[in-house]
């Protein structure tokens, strides 16, 4: 179901004219109002009058997640604070938090774009939504719950965690859209079943799942468990929050508001702009936004632009759903890897369930690796060297998979830890 079909569907010309001019008021006003951007243009000489087409972003600068904890709280605050109706920010777990200001016009936006991201699993305004991600500071939350209010959907604000009250509350309330983290969704399901609920026989019809990367295997799971469509939504909390990207039905790609949200592909490590179907760092400039407009944000995400037309019939850019982050992304041995590679592997192989902790050490001069996954409950009873010889199949799998040599060990079930919400999959134990 396509929400709003003018801005969803708009032409590539309509769409470029709109960019181009959407970028030249942009350029002007953080170039008046944020300091930041003005001393960083000027360093690259760089005025708003030479950003003319949207072909000119290239000439400006890139910020970064490092730029935001500098300007902490309020340096790239574009209007004054009397205009500022909600704050949000990030965790602020590995250093400053990023915050993020919302004038009224950013939070209609926000309720226009999360409006689009819930009408592509089909959320209408005679849907309930149980809405499981945290509320609060975090924009999970409350981004679903403005998107559902647009649409006019009865929205459940049940916030993240006490599981047991989330089941009752999907089978009591009659919950038909669900949304949280893709791994609570997973937790959800093996509680529901341990106390014998057959979600197959609830309402509940889809879920739009995101926050942290993964695979298409894992959706597998999820829809197959909890019998619903299964959909990737995309945002962080720098850009708007949740509400940046959905998938549609057809499951090519995340479609990415790009009449607010503009995207390009870099070479993280050169910033060269590369082209559509080149794998890259993603990086946004906030085309719309009133409080916090960033410039060229380099999101850590890795990702490719899809080039061509979905058969939805939406012509906004799309993009692979997330690999993974420059910075989640472990080197070992010169590879780079990605948890969501390993899970890719996991979720494939009968016998252990997808809940895993990848742990990295140093030995001596050698980076080692270990995957730690739970075994299901039926495999308890099974001999050692059968269990030995499930763990030499993973093994042998991740390894074709990575390119390197890995550790496997089976753990009983439920010994490694659950999340409510981002889940936490790699311990690293190398003082780098």
């Amino acid at each position: 179901m396509i929400w709003n079909e003018e801005r969803e569907t708009m032409s590539d010309s309509k769409k470029r004219e709109l960019h181009s001019e959407l970028l030249r008021n942009l350029v002007k006003r953080v170039y008046e109002k944020i300091p930041f951007y003005k001393k960083k243009m000027d360093e690259l000489g760089v005025k708003p009058s030479d950003i003319k087409t949207i072909d000119d972003i290239v000439k400006l600068p890139f910020t970064t997640k490092d730029d935001l904890r500098e300007n902490y709280p309020f340096g790239m605050f574009a209007v004054p604070m009397s205009e500022v109706v909600e704050i949000h920010t990030s965790s602020g777990t590995t250093g400053k938090p990023v915050v993020g200001g919302y004038t009224k016009n950013d939070i209609d936006m926000w309720s226009e774009v999360m409006a689009r991201c819930m009408a592509a699993s089909g959320t209408t305004r005679d849907d309930v939504v149980q809405n499981a991600y945290g509320y609060g500071l975090f924009t999970g939350g409350l981004g679903v719950h403005y998107g559902s209010r647009k649409i006019g959907a009865n929205v459940i604000p049940i916030s993240g965690g006490n599981t047991k009250r989330q089941i009752m509350v999907m089978q009591d309330f009659g919950s038909t859209i669900l949304t949280c983290t893709p791994s609570y969704a997973l937790y959800l399901a093996e509680v529901g079943e341990e106390m014998g609920v057959d979600f197959k026989k609830l309402p509940l019809k889809a879920g739009n799942f995101g926050a942290e990367p993964w695979s298409n295997n894992m959706r597998k799971e999820i829809e197959s468990r909890l019998g619903i469509l299964a959909l990737d939504i995309y945002g962080l909390t720098e850009i708007i929050g949740p509400g940046v990207g959905n998938e549609c039905e057809y499951k090519e790609g995340i479609h990415i508001c790009d009449d607010h949200f503009y995207p390009e592909i870099i070479n993280p490590d050169t910033g060269e702009v590369l082209e559509p179907g080149e794998v890259g760092e993603l990086v946004i400039t906030t085309l719309t936004r009133e409080a916090t407009p960033l410039l060229r944000y380099r999101t850590r995400d890795i990702t490719s632009i899809i080039p061509g037309k979905c058969k939805c019939g939406r012509t906004s850019t799309r993009i692979q759903r997330i690999m993974g982050r420059t910075d989640d992304m472990l080197i070992i041995r010169g590879v780079n890897v990605f948890p969501s590679q390993i899970e890719e592997v996991l979720v494939n192989i009968e016998g252990v369930e997808p809940h895993y902790q990848i742990i990295v050490d140093r030995v001596g001069a050698l980076d080692v690796l270990e995957v730690q996954v739970e075994m299901n409950e039926k495999l308890l009873s099974d001999e050692i060297k059968e269990l030995e010889a499930l763990e030499r199949k993973i093994q042998s799998e991740i390894e074709s998979m990575l390119g390197i040599k890995v550790g496997v060990k089976l753990v009983e079930p439920k010994t490694i830890a659950r999340s409510e919400g981002k889940a936490k999959r790699v311990i690293d134990k190398r003082k780098l």
